[in-house]
């Protein structure tokens, strides 16, 4: 009996702790506020606003992760086999000065923005940022089309980048 109630105990409590998977950003992520590269304030809607009809790749990323840095030269193959994408370049770093090193050191082609509040902003939150890198897929009508990979040889990832 007390096998039983153990499996059905771990049975319950995995199927609670799943991820939702958002087809559409909630208000919150949306609303969040990120920095431009040159420095200017950018809310996170008004990025998705500027390449309406556009097929969105999202790296979330920072320069102190590993993973993050042993899965550049799979998103540049990417970029490579799919240039009809928007590329865009979410960094979690400490410190803008790290973030804007990290871009000149990889060589990292795309729209770039920083998130000042790392793991803990309202975009982060939001969408359950728990683990970087975290591969995003953003279908022309601004809706979710890949929630989360986080590998670039994501069988997901390559199928959702398809056109």
């Amino acid at each position: 009996m007390k096998y039983i109630l153990s499996v059905l105990f771990i049975a319950v409590f995995s199927i609670s702790c799943q991820k939702e998977i958002l087809k559409e950003f909630p208000k919150e992520a949306l609303q969040d506020t990120m920095r431009t590269i040159d420095g200017k304030s950018i809310k996170f809607e008004e990025i998705l606003a500027k390449h309406k009809g556009k097929t969105i790749f999202i790296d979330i990323w920072a320069s102190w992760c590993g993973d993050c840095l042993k899965g550049i030269p799979g998103v540049k193959e990417i970029q490579k086999n799919n240039p009809q994408l928007t590329y865009l370049f979410l960094s979690l770093d400490k410190k803008e000065t790290s973030w804007k090193a990290g871009i000149e050191k990889h060589n990292l082609v795309g729209e770039h923005y920083f998130l000042k509040a790392g793991f803990k902003s309202a975009f982060c939150k939001a969408i359950d940022v728990d683990w970087i890198p975290r591969y995003m897929v953003v279908n022309p009508d601004g809706s979710i089309k890949l929630y989360e990979a986080v590998k670039t040889s994501d069988e997901a990832l390559l199928e959702a980048i398809k056109l």
